[in-house]
């Protein structure tokens, strides 16, 4: 999964609670995706900061699977290892 499939994800299910403050920060990062450089890394830092509680539930239709991808790619994105 690409970092832009990754913020992508977080706002189509913007309506979970735990996406609370990552979906505005997720929104903005897509604004920026095209730019290269310390603004967009340090907006995926603020993402990747804000998903510590985002599970998969029963009534959403995102896996477990989808989220362990996205987290990857936005620390990857941020440069957190």
């Amino acid at each position: 999964m690409t970092v832009t499939e990754a913020l992508k994800l977080i706002v189509k299910y913007q309506d979970m609670k735990a996406l609370n403050y990552a979906v505005n920060y997720a929104k903005y990062a897509l604004q920026i995706a095209d730019q290269t450089g310390e603004e967009f890394r340090v907006q995926c830092l603020y993402v990747a900061s804000n998903l510590s509680s985002w599970r998969a539930t029963k009534s959403s239709s995102v896996t477990k699977e989808q989220i362990k991808e996205a987290r990857k790619a936005i620390k990857d994105a941020a440069g957190m290892k």
